[in-house]
């Protein structure tokens, strides 16, 4: 019979770059228990029902599909999130935005603006971070809004809250203290479009033109007239358009333009200060 500890150590996910963590996690979602299970209990013996949920989760890895997707939720920052193949499966890259709004703005009570929020993630973290913030996410997909919405309910975070709106189309007068982005940055030929996870995540969240800018471009032009005086703007971008972005910020104006590294040492994010 197939224990749990042969299970994992014969598990084929030749594709994918972290094939133990994907086997462990789809092992413990076939068994209905956490991941500390399989450690607790390597000598077990799985039933026949749960070694065939298992070899279907496998497959459906085999072929490509996220992690995320096939079980439907994702980590980030502190929470554990609901996501779905119509939005981008959260990243550890992406805590860097949340980890620099907190440094940058006080916590005394303010509106901040998540444009593009998809699950919510970036939104719902600093909002379980600054009960005195009211934070609003915005996205022009009905059900990302209504997919941020169920995380935000079971979370019972009542200072956030979700619009639908592409990008500020629907703010019209409104103003923030810190508005931050994770827009879409890839450009339309990059060869990485084809390859790994993104495969299965939508294209509306990943491409932004020929240079991946294009939504970048629109977010900053627009953002003066929903930022309040000493305001902030975060946007997440591509390893290489770090001098692209803060060159963009500069020219509208923005004040204190810099960069931040991520984890693996790229320049991940922008930022710039409206003092009109």
């Amino acid at each position: 019979m197939a224990t749990i500890q042969s299970l994992l150590d014969s598990a084929d996910l030749p594709a994918s770059p972290t094939a133990r963590l994907d086997a462990e996690l789809l092992l413990a979602a076939a068994l209905g228990k956490p991941r500390s299970y399989l450690r607790t209990w390597p000598e077990h013996e799985p039933g026949a029902e749960q070694l065939a949920a298992f070899a279907a989760l496998l497959e459906r890895r085999r072929a490509g599909e996220p992690v995320a997707y096939i079980l439907g939720h994702q980590g980030f920052w502190s929470l554990d999130l609901e996501v779905a193949p119509h939005t981008l499966i959260p990243r550890p890259d992406t805590e860097l935005l949340v980890e620099t709004a907190l440094q940058l703005a006080p916590a005394t009570p303010q509106r901040v603006l998540d444009l593009g929020t998809g699950s919510g993630a970036i939104a719902l973290a600093l909002a379980s971070e600054r009960g005195g913030w009211q934070v609003i996410g915005v996205d022009r997909i009905a059900e990302a809004v209504a997919l941020a919405e169920r995380n935000r309910q079971r979370l019972k975070l009542g200072n956030a809250g979700f619009r639908q709106s592409s990008w500020f189309d629907g703010l019209a007068g409104e103003r923030f203290g810190l508005i931050l982005s994770n827009p879409p940055y890839i450009a339309a030929d990059d060869r990485h479009l084809g390859e790994g996870d993104v495969r299965f995540e939508p294209l509306s969240a990943l491409v932004a033109g020929v240079d991946g800018l294009d939504d970048i471009r629109q977010i900053i032009a627009q953002a003066p007239r929903h930022l309040q005086a000493g305001g902030w703007l975060l946007l997440e971008h591509g390893y290489d358009q770090a001098e692209a972005v803060r060159e963009l910020l500069a020219a509208a104006g923005f004040t204190a333009v810099d960069s931040r590294r991520d984890l693996g040492g790229h320049q991940r994010i922008s930022l710039g200060r409206w003092t009109p």
